[in-house]
Formats: structure tokens, C-alpha cells, sequence
């Protein structure tokens, strides 16, 4: 007979299951069901996820419960069935897995997402029907997942331990930051759980291992802490052809798994993303796994630094005085042009925005680019600080357009007042799912595909709206599309990009690449397109920031050069690092490319700042009548 759960903790790591939700998805069940009903639906599909889990290692098993109360029910008129599918939750994750491993009973937030105004004394009576019903059945204990608040948190734990003293596990959802979301310190809330009654604490969702590292390093030593748990997504969500895909690898969270028992996770699994495949990884890494005695104290020092800018004025492309401007496309095909992407901050103070925009300015950028609330996280518009840049420093703004967000009429209007604002350049790009970013309540609206958004905007181009009607006056977009070259197939990708280009697009923008070898690739499998390709390169920040960008960011792939040699460097011998592997890329990119798309990473605009002025000194190197050393 097994110990109690708590009991175990004291004496092992207990690896937890994976995903339920996605795994389902990724089984072809689609979205929009409730995935909770498939207990009495689909119990023999149910049983069978279990059981991939416990046969992967998993030896902490989550009922399929997670939505099982009458709120979230009720979206599907299944409000009366919650005591079913609860009670069926638990007989089958015993079924498949018997009686080695821990049954626990996974009770999801109400107010996360679209219900976050739900009455209190509404939230109290759907948890404690859900808690009585599974303390119940023979679980050996509850968990408490994807919590944002601390006060439903402590709702639902209080009403646990009225009726029950089974172990009960917490878990926020967060995305790295120092606080739930209703403010609260995480140490703050973790005390306040645990005087409450909690046995384990900890985090799952929103981030992946990088993002819920970063909360773990938080609380990580806190005095009177008891043991944590960790559930990452399997990285960030992608959206490739109608279907959602995620970039972490197995063997990626077999390596995180190791550094979460450093930092004193005591059950580590996964959410969103992660199959059986990454449970396998960890269950193997930490076989037999001691903790490493220093790596706390390592782990708690590391930190990133932040940069100060610096305005310098360095080389510039000089302008014909005669000839009209000419847009971002026609000058790529004349000479080496650069454009740089600096994220619109996540908060109201856009000084250091400014600065970074006036430095680049005087680097001699050729355009600033901003992003669509990139990975789906908040951000300042980028249509106010592209019309800002534009009046205030002289720089043309090339301006993001996501399909998430906006239905058609809302981009149609988007795209007109960017019109009237004289902001002519835009990024056309499909954009990351809603539920992964930083309001997962959020809806991903997706009118349009990222060809049909082309489309519509060259259609604006004609003076058509996007309704069929006149608009009485053209406008005259330069429309860029978006190019994922770090894939297994890039034939494929190249097809996908020719259709953008049919569709209308001017000129084409890749994700960061990080091999020389691939940057040749790609101008052998697009030589033959007749727009320019902006190639991507992103400086990395650290060692820390090159595994983020590997193995949770959608599109991205570094080389295993590359993050060898970013290995365990952070503060600023990681950015020195990161700007001498960005020049090298340049090298290579410059060789085949005229068109330069270099990125920032935290604002830090003086690594692409140093890469603009080393563009502009090796092209003044190869062409020296159109760079001159100084104005």
C-alpha cells in the first residue's frame, strides 16, 4: 500500500501526468467541446490517456475534472451531469493506473478567463458541490490548478478543509511574474496557502519552463515553504494552418525537469502541450536524481541586467536628394537596408521606447518595426507609437498587423487610420493564439488568414473597401508578409511564402536565424522570388534567454553551436556574446541578402544599435559610394 501523499513528498520527486486538453486535441477531438463530458462519452478514450501518462512515468494522475463544475458546465448545458463526470473522472484515472500511483482530483478556477466577474457567493456554492462530490470517491488528495487569484484560491482551499484533510496541492497560473493577478506577492500567497491548509504549492500553465522557472526562483527558499510543484506548457502555442502546435521538445523538459528539483519541486509535470513524449523525458531525467546543493544559491544569483541607452550618431545610408523616397521594398533591391523591431512596452512609461527609437534613428535605422501584442501579451499600441516615432524622432514606422485580434471591421478601420496617419508600411502576420498570452479569457478572432489579410489590404490599395465599396480615395500600403525558414521542410515553407507573394505581399520578413548554413539555404530556395527578404537576427541576452528561445518560442530554432556558446553566460558577458554571434550571422546574411530585420531582445537597443552600425561599416566596406563614413 502506497503512503500517504504527503508522506511520499518528504522521501521522493513525484513525477506528475501531462496535458489533457491538448492531448485530446492532438487526437482529433476538436475545439469547442467539452473534453470533461468524454468521461461518459468517450470513458475507454479517457482511460487510454491515463494510461500513456502512468506507462511514461507519470506516478501522479489528474482525473479529467478540470472544468467539471456547474459554471463551466453550463456552457455546454451539462450543469446536471457534474456529479457523473466527476465521479466517472475518478473511476477511471483509478482504472488505468491502479493502485500505484496517486489519483488526484483536478479542480479548475471558475473566474479564469471570460467568467471573472462571477458573483462570489455563485463561485463558493459551483466549488464546494464539485469538492463534495470527489472527496467522495477514493482520490488521494485535490488539486487546486490554474488559479489566478488568491482569493478564489483560498475560497476553494477553505472549503476543502471543511470537509475534508486530504492532501491538497495549489498551483497559480502565471507567466513569471512576482505576483498573482490580483497583486499579491507569490511568497505572500504561498504563507497565506499554507497557514490555509495547503500541502504543496506551486504553478502551471500560461508559461513554459522558462517563464514558470522564473516563479519558482521567486519563492525558491522562502522560509516555511512546503514543497513546490511545477506544470509548464510545452512553450508557447503556435497557429499553423488552422491547428495549434507547441515548440518544447521532450528532451528540453527532461533537462528543466532537473533544474525544478533544484529550485524544490517535489512533483514536476506538464500542461498545455505535453504529451506523454515529455513525461517519458523527465520521468527518465530524474530517475534517481539528487538535488544539486548549490544550484539554489546559483540559480537565485543569476539575474539579467537591464540596459541604459546610449544615443550615438554613426553611419547612414545617404539619400538621393532628387528622387522621391522610395518605400522599404524598392530600397531593399538597391542596397543594404535596416530595420529594427523595438516592442512597445507593457505599461504606460514609454521613455526608454523613446530612447531606444531616437538611438536607432541616429544609428541610422531605416525603419522601426512594432509588433501586434506579440505572443499575445499586452502591449502599448503600436498604431500611437508608430504615428510618435513617425512625428517626434523622423523615423518610418513599420507597423504590425495581426489577425487575432481585429474582425474584419475592425482591421479594415485599423488600416484606415493608419492611412490617415501617413503610416504606409505594415507586417501582415496570422498572430499567437489569445488563450496563451496574458489575458487567456481573451478571444482569437482569426477573420482573416494571413494571405486574405494581404489581400484585403493591397485591395485598399485600389480604393476598395473590404466590403466591395468605393473609399473614394487609394491608399498605398507596402505590405510585408511574415517567412518561418527554421523548419524540417523549407520547400514547404517556400511554397507557403509564394502564395503571401501572390497574394500581394512586397516584400517578406523572416523569424531570427541563428545558423549561417540555413541563411544560405534560404537564398538558394528563394533566389528565384522577386520581392526582398528581410532576414531576422536576434541577439541573445543569455544562456537562460538562448534554451527560451530554442524550445518555447514558436519559429524559433537556434543551432547547437550557438547555445554552446551561450551556455551559463548572462549579465553582460551573455549580451557581449549574443552581439558577436549577431555579427557573425550578419556576415553571412550580407553575403546573400540586401535586406537586414534585426530585433531587439528586453529593450536592450544598444545590442541593435552596435548591430546597425556594424552593418553600415561592412557595407561601407563593399560599397563604399553609397555608405559614407560620416554625413
Amino acid at each position: 500500500m502506497k503512503p500517504d501523499l504527503r508522506e511520499a513528498l518528504r522521501r521522493q520527486v513525484l513525477v506528475g501526468d501531462g496535458a489533457m486538453g491538448t492531448y485530446l486535441y492532438q487526437m482529433g477531438f476538436p475545439v469547442g467541446i467539452s473534453y470533461e463530458e468524454l468521461n461518459l462519452l468517450e470513458p475507454d478514450v479517457i482511460m487510454d490517456v491515463h494510461r500513456r501518462y502512468y506507462e511514461a512515468g507519470a506516478r501522479l494522475i489528474e482525473t479529467n475534472t478540470f472544468s467539471a463544475n456547474r459554471e463551466k458546465l453550463s456552457k455546454y448545458g451539462l450543469e446536471q451531469e457534474m456529479e457523473a463526470i466527476n465521479r466517472a473522472g475518478v473511476e477511471l484515472a483509478k482504472k488505468a493506473v491502479g493502485d500505484d500511483a496517486y489519483v488526484i482530483g483536478a479542480i479548475g478556477s471558475i473566474r479564469a478567463g471570460k467568467r471573472k466577474n462571477v458573483r462570489t457567493a455563485k463561485v463558493k456554492e459551483d466549488i464546494r458541490d464539485q469538492i463534495e462530490v470527489l472527496v467522495d470517491t477514493p482520490v488521494d488528495g485535490l488539486l487546486l490548478e490554474s488559479f489566478y487569484d488568491l482569493e478564489e484560491m483560498l475560497i476553494a482551499l477553505r472549503l476543502i478543509r471543511k470537509v475534508s484533510e486530504l492532501p491538497v496541492i495549489c498551483q497559480f497560473a502565471t507567466e513569471g511574474t512576482g505576483s498573482t493577478h490580483d497583486g499579491i506577492l507569490l511568497t505572500e500567497a504561498f504563507r497565506k496557502l499554507t497557514a490555509a491548509g495547503a500541502d504543496v504549492v506551486g504553478f502551471n500553465c500560461r508559461s513554459g519552463p522558462n517563464g514558470l522557472m522564473r516563479s519558482l526562483q521567486r519563492v525558491a527558499g522562502m522560509e516555511g515553504a512546503p514543497p513546490f510543484s511545477v506544470f509548464p506548457n510545452a512553450g508557447i502555442a503556435d497557429y499553423v494552418d488552422g491547428r495549434y502546435t507547441y515548440a518544447a521538445t521532450p528532451e528540453y523538459f527532461g533537462e528543466t525537469a532537473r533544474k525544478f528539483v533544484d529550485l524544490g519541486a517535489r512533483i514536476v509535470g506538464g500542461c498545455c502541450g505535453t504529451t506523454p513524449e515529455h513525461i517519458a523525458a523527465m520521468a527518465q531525467s530524474l530517475q534517481n536524481y539528487a538535488p544539486d546543493p548549490d544550484a539554489l544559491r546559483l540559480l537565485q544569483e543569476a539575474g539579467e541586467g537591464s540596459e541604459t541607452g546610449r544615443i550615438v550618431t554613426r553611419l547612414q545610408p545617404v539619400p538621393s536628394p532628387s528622387a522621391p523616397e522610395p518605400n522599404l521594398a524598392e530600397l531593399a533591391k538597391e542596397r543594404y537596408t535596416v530595420i529594427v523591431e523595438l516592442d512597445p512596452p507593457r505599461d504606460l512609461d514609454i521613455e526608454k521606447f523613446m530612447q531606444g527609437a531616437q538611438a536607432l534613428k541616429n544609428a541610422g535605422v531605416d525603419a522601426l518595426t512594432m509588433a501586434d501584442n506579440s505572443l499575445a501579451v499586452t502591449r502599448m499600441s503600436n498604431l500611437a507609437l508608430g504615428s510618435l516615432v513617425k512625428e517626434r524622432i523622423g523615423m518610418k514606422p513599420l507597423i504590425h498587423i495581426a489577425c487575432r485580434d481585429r474582425n474584419m471591421i475592425g482591421t479594415q478601420s485599423h488600416m484606415m487610420g493608419l492611412h490617415a496617419l501617413g503610416i504606409d508600411h505594415v507586417l501582415a502576420v496570422t498572430g499567437d493564439p489569445a488563450k496563451f498570452g496574458d489575458l487567456p479569457g481573451s478571444s482569437s478572432v482569426y477573420d482573416l488568414t494571413s494571405f486574405e489579410i494581404i489581400r484585403m489590404i493591397k485591395q485598399l490599395n485600389e480604393g476598395i473597401a473590404f466590403s466591395g465599396k468605393s473609399l473614394k480615395k487609394k491608399a498605398d500600403f507596402v505590405v510585408g508578409a511574415a517567412f518561418n525558414p527554421n523548419v524540417k521542410h523549407l520547400d514547404k515553407a517556400v511554397q507557403r511564402l509564394e502564395r503571401k507573394i501572390e497574394s500581394g505581399a512586397d516584400y517578406i520578413m523572416t523569424q531570427p536565424v541563428y545558423n549561417a548554413e540555413l541563411i544560405e539555404k534560404v537564398y538558394e530556395a528563394t533566389k528565384h522570388l522577386d520581392v526582398p527578404i528581410f532576414i531576422g537576427i536576434m541577439p541573445l541576452a543569455s544562456g537562460g534567454n538562448a534554451e527560451y528561445l530554442h524550445n518555447e518560442v514558436p519559429g524559433i530554432q537556434l543551432s547547437d553551436e550557438v547555445r554552446q556558446r551561450m551556455n551559463g553566460l548572462k549579465g553582460e558577458e551573455g549580451r557581449a556574446m549574443g552581439v558577436q554571434i549577431a555579427k557573425e550571422l550578419l556576415d553571412a546574411a550580407m553575403h546573400y541578402f540586401k535586406g537586414i530585420y534585426l530585433m531587439t531582445p528586453f529593450l536592450a537597443y544598444e545590442m541593435t544599435v552596435q548591430l546597425t552600425e556594424y552593418v553600415w561599416e561592412k557595407a561601407h566596406r563593399l560599397d563604399s559610394h553609397l555608405y559614407p563614413l560620416s554625413k
